[in-house]
Formats: C-alpha cells, structure tokens, sequence
C-alpha cells in the first residue's frame, strides 16, 4: 500500500495580487511560508520515502520548508508543473478578463471548452499529471509520498480519480494554498482519504487566494 499525499505551494505575492503565475513564478508572501512549516509539523510523524515537486520557485521553497530538517530526498517532475497559460501570465486576473472574456469565461465556468492554441488545455495538464501517478506507482509499491505542486495539477488529478467529466474540474472543493490531499493505492485500486483539507491552519490564519 501507498499513500500520495498532494499539496498547493505556500501563498505568493502575486497570488495576494490576483495574478496569474501559471510557468511564470513569484515569492512565497509570509503567511505563505509560515503555513508551509505548519503543514510540515502537521505531516512531522509521516514517515515519507520521497517528495516530488514542480521546478517552479514556489513548490521548491513549499517542499524544503515542509521538509524541515528531515533526511528526505526531493525530486524535481517536470510534469507537476502548473499549467502553461502562455501571455497570460503575470498579468491581473481582472486584466484577463476584459482582454480574453470568452476564454477566461470557459477556464473558470466552462473547463471543457476551454481549448486555446498558445496555452495548455485542462486534459493536457491531466494527462501528464497522470503520468506522475503511474510513476510513482511504478517506483513505490509502499509507504508515503508527498507532491508538491499547483491547483490545476492536484484538481485534474483528483478528477482523473474519481472519473469525473472535465465540465466539472472547479466543482468544491477548491485547491488554496497548503492545503493538503491524500490518495491511497492497494493492490491498483485507488481511494481518495482526504481533499483540500486545512485543518493545519487556524481560522485566523486562512488568507484564501
């Protein structure tokens, strides 16, 4: 048996902005870092035989401080990258709105239609998303893993789970920062045990973006 535990990096500067990071990246806001060492003691007695994380600054930062002084070996995945939103990145949320209505419309509202030529599609994402999870199936047929990466990685994911239609990728609950997720596998067969669970976190300390 093994458990995958799956978490969003810490919160950032552009995330309080509303700017969209997408491959582009930006430092991890105090209470971004604080919550990381939280979930780091609350994940302290998991014995973890490895940590995956995107490249990108955010979840390397996310991954170390939820390692903390531990012996555990770290593993940049190409795959676990956010999704490639090609000239919107850095730009405000607000900004891409009114340039892009009818595209950013269906990134939010309507997943399954949105299909752009310059940035990644939702089943793009998912499709290498899932081929981190027949990889780390593949390298650990037992004990705990943790992957530290983005929103639409840990949502696609999470639908591929439970075999839902891409139409309902946004359906609750959404993926904030730290918040953490867990798969278990047995004998192939897969059971979600927790998703976007904060109970890390003290009510005062929640700062959703």
């Amino acid at each position: 048996m093994v458990k995958i535990y799956m978490t969003r990096h810490g919160q950032t500067e552009w995330n309080r902005e509303r700017r969209l990071q997408g491959r582009l990246d930006s430092d991890l806001t105090t209470i971004g870092s604080e919550n990381a060492k939280l979930l780091g003691e609350h994940l302290s007695t998991v014995p973890f035989d490895a940590i995956y994380a995107s490249p990108s600054g955010r979840t390397m930062m996310t991954a170390s401080l939820i390692k903390g002084n531990r012996p555990i070996k770290v593993f940049t995945d190409e795959d676990l990258q956010e999704i490639y939103m090609g000239s919107w990145e850095g730009q405000q949320q607000s900004d891409v709105q009114k340039q892009y209505a009818d595209e950013f419309h269906a990134f939010w509202r309507a997943p399954h239609l949105y299909h752009p030529t310059e940035r990644e599609s939702f089943q793009q994402v998912q499709d290498r998303a899932v081929k981190v999870l027949k990889r780390v199936m593949t390298n650990h047929k037992n004990g705990n893993v943790l992957l530290v990466t983005h929103t639409v990685v840990i949502k696609t994911l999470l639908a591929y789970m439970k075999q839902i239609p891409m139409e309902n990728l946004w359906d609750a609950p959404y993926i904030h920062d730290t918040c953490l997720s867990v798969i278990e596998i047995v004998n192939g067969q897969k059971n979600i045990l927790l998703e976007a669970d904060m109970s890390h976190l003290q009510p005062d300390q929640y700062e959703f973006t």
